[in-house]
């Protein structure tokens, strides 16, 4: 199965860029140049460099001894929580300043929703000297608050997202209506393998640094390959890049982790593979929540980084072709996974990844199974919510 999409960004059915005429001068120039520049020799020696130098990779790949005894397997975090800022997201932040430098662009806009994105970005422009707005949703913005102060005193400018539910797609919605006013200078430095055609690939190219790292890993250490692959999904940045290079490996089974919320059906809920019909968002066809006039329904998560209402396309292509399971996990699970895994291991996971580990508990593993995870994030940011659940606050 293809994981890189054709020559109009479709992956199958999915993918595209359906964008209003305005944003076309926009995406067009990255489609005609950005395969040519990332694939230049110049181009992957500076990445590397920085991914290795200044991020601090390749990161563990960490076999969860008391994890694996409890739940009688073999269970592997790959611990993209050690990553400099924190979690993934600086792996494709890095890889997009410097096509934006490429573009000779001056100006970058980003959106981000558990605020790791926005931290990640805002790095990056301060490493690289270029000025920074970051879009989040103003109720994100009040649980997600040591990482606006992170981005504020990294030298990036926060604007609120006021409109809709005040979370990650209208984050999205303001950053795309930037990106339009201000073409010549500005880069949108999408942090999900969401948007239109060319964004998905380029988030899935730059994140699949964690597959590569996996198989090699896993490789010299069992001879092999592990049994299963497992991420939380809500976009899919850190699905995209932790499957990327398993693809192809059909012995291996990919397990995505949604954001069940308060339950699938309770109406408080991102569970978009299980409730998602065919439709565009955000320039892009994939599955999305919507009604049956074609509006988006409100997405609910604990988690602030799944909380959107759609899937990137190469995860829909991936679930609807069968080779990506997709499972629902609700809120409470989250937590009982997050809760477990800093007492059993002494890691604080995100809630985004507690949604993956918590498949250890829904799903059947022998003692011959190898089940790697994707830790994609550490949980600080998430501490006010876990003090709260766990009544620890007193």
């Amino acid at each position: 199965m293809n994981k890189n999409p054709d020559n109009f960004g479709y992956y199958g059915e999915f993918g595209g860029a359906y964008i209003p005429e305005m944003l076309y001068p926009n995406v067009k120039e990255l489609q005609e140049n950005y395969l040519e520049i990332i694939e230049s020799e110049e181009f992957k020696t500076e990445f590397k460099d920085l991914l290795q130098h200044y991020l601090g990779r390749s990161t563990p790949l960490y076999h969860a001894k008391n994890l694996s005894q409890k739940y009688q397997t073999n269970v592997y975090l790959k611990r993209e929580d050690l990553n400099h800022t924190g979690s993934h997201k600086m792996n494709n932040a890095l890889g997009q300043i410097l096509l934006a430098e490429k573009l000779g662009k001056t100006r970058i806009i980003a959106e981000t929703g558990a605020g790791q994105h926005g931290v990640a970005t805002a790095t990056a422009c301060a490493l690289r000297g270029l000025k920074c707005i970051i879009y989040m949703g103003e109720v994100d913005m009040k649980r997600q608050a040591p990482n606006v102060a992170r981005m504020k005193m990294l030298g990036a400018e926060v604007r609120p997202a006021t409109s809709g539910s005040k979370t990650l797609k209208d984050a999205v919605n303001e950053a795309l209506a930037d990106w339009i006013s201000n073409p010549t200078d500005t880069h949108y430095l999408i942090g999900s393998a969401v948007g239109p055609h060319p964004f998905p690939d380029i988030v899935a190219r730059f994140q699949s640094v964690i597959s590569e790292e996996i198989k090699d890993q896993f490789h010299q250490q069992f001879g092999r390959q592990p049994t299963h692959v497992m991420a939380c999904v809500g976009g899919g940045s850190n699905a995209a890049g932790t499957f990327y290079h398993f693809i192809d490996e059909p012995q291996v089974e990919l397990i995505a982790a949604e954001a069940g919320g308060l339950g699938v059906n309770s109406g408080k809920s991102a569970a978009t593979y299980q409730l998602g019909s065919i439709g565009i968002l955000h320039g892009s066809k994939s599955l999305l929540m919507q009604t049956k006039d074609g509006q988006v329904v409100e997405p609910h998560s604990i988690s602030a980084g799944l909380d959107y209402p759609g899937i990137g396309p190469l995860h829909a292509h991936l679930a609807t072709e069968k080779r990506l399971k997709i499972v629902a996990v609700t809120d409470e699970q989250a937590l009982k996974a997050a809760h477990e895994l800093t007492r059993l291991e002494g890691i604080l996971p995100a809630l985004e990844s507690a949604h993956a580990l918590a498949l250890l508990e829904t799903q059947n593993f022998t003692s011959n199974d190898q089940v790697v995870i994707c830790l994609s994030g550490r949980g600080d940011k998430d501490l006010e919510t876990y003090l709260n659940a766990f009544n620890l606050n007193s």
